[in-house]
């Protein structure tokens, strides 16, 4: 079609502009390979160039869809992680203030004491917690001052290890990212032979972030393993280092143990 166009385009200009008189064709335009080369060279490159707007044009489109969706999936993730915080935290602060209330009615010396270390959780959990990352120091300060609180509690009924190696103190993480297991392990823990037993190991080393925590268990307590707050807690790992953690539960000789492996990156 485009050959019968361009040969009809030609005789047509032969015929109505040098009426018939060849003479005045200029030579290349007696050649019709050569005009025919000519037109598709030119059609060629405005259908190219055009095709290149078009795909540009494309291609920003895409990529402006494509931040769009980003941005909201990261909108979507940080709003979950705020919403798993949210059930967390108070949690947390339900059972200190179980543990308080129990004190007073008591009229303990220790309630004083109780109410001073429960303070400074409050200001990690209600200010610090607010802030993306925190230094891993942070964590484990206060993970001993829990430790502190439910030695009270417990008295000569608890027997507890924490065993922490940190190569890096100024290590960022996030914020309550091991002291719900430690609240866990306390809270649902069996007393077993006039004890509860914990033992908790906080190690980094080679970019890997190890927690380990085990306590007595009976089989029979359920709550463990079904608790709301570990299923917050895993799907919180899932959004926070996702592929890039294991997380292991199991009961063995009347032990739960939680094993936690946490790969950072070396922006972490």
């Amino acid at each position: 079609m485009s050959i019968y166009l361009i040969v009809l385009a030609i005789y047509g200009s032969f015929i109505f502009i040098t009426n018939l008189d060849i003479s005045k064709v200029p030579p290349m335009g007696r050649n019709f390979i050569f005009i025919l080369i000519l037109v598709y060279l030119i059609v060629g490159l405005i259908s190219f160039l055009t095709m290149l707007n078009h795909n540009f044009n494309v291609q920003s489109q895409f990529k402006e869809l494509e931040n769009k969706i980003l941005e909201t999936n990261l909108q979507i993730k940080e709003q979950e992680l705020n919403y798993l915080k949210k059930q967390i935290h108070p949690h947390f602060l339900f059972n200190t203030l179980n543990t308080i209330y129990g004190f007073s009615l008591k009229k303990s010396e220790y309630t004083p004491e109780i109410i001073l270390k429960l303070s400074n959780l409050l200001d990690y959990i209600l200010y610090q917690v607010q802030k993306p990352k925190v230094a891993i120091s942070e964590e484990v300060a206060h993970i001993k001052e829990y430790i502190d609180l439910e030695k009270i509690r417990f008295q000569d009924r608890l027997k507890v290890n924490f065993d922490s190696q940190i190569e890096n103190e100024s290590l960022q993480i996030p914020p309550m990212l091991f002291l719900p297991f430690i609240e866990n392990a306390f809270k649902h823990g069996n007393i077993i032979n006039d004890y509860l037993s914990i033992d908790i190991q906080l190690k980094f080393t080679n970019d890997r972030l190890l927690f380990n925590c085990s306590n007595s268990f009976i089989d029979k307590n359920e709550a463990m393993t079904n608790g709301i707050g570990l299923e917050n807690i895993k799907k919180r790992l899932q959004l926070l280092y996702p592929e890039a953690h294991s997380f292991n539960i199991t009961t063995v000789e009347e032990q739960f143990k939680i094993e936690l492996e946490i790969k950072l990156k070396k922006d972490d």
